[in-house]
């Protein structure tokens, strides 16, 4: 096991020596990161709680509240808040 998560991690260094001129490439390697962290978190979101309908208004304050530039902490606590708030009064 110790091997292959080592090749996994010298194979790029390996394979791509050279620098990538390719200005489609490094955007792509440059936006991969988030797109995987993306892919994982928002199953994650929808399934956190026994109602995906809850889930996707803590959601969606959150989003809010980002794009308003709002700070991680209040996002956070606020979609939070959503959730439990519509838990305990739907429930």
């Amino acid at each position: 096991m110790a091997v292959i998560t080592y090749a996994v991690r010298v194979l790029p260094m390996v394979l791509f020596s050279k620098r990538i001129k390719s200005t489609g490439v490094q955007s792509f390697l440059f936006y991969l990161p988030y797109a995987v962290l993306g892919s994982m978190t928002f199953p994650a979101i929808l399934f956190s709680t026994g109602n995906p309908i809850f889930a996707s208004a803590g959601m969606t304050v959150a989003i809010l509240l980002a794009y308003m530039e709002k700070s991680l902490l209040t996002v956070a606590l606020s979609s939070v808040a959503t959730v439990f708030i519509m838990e305990f009064i739907f429930k």
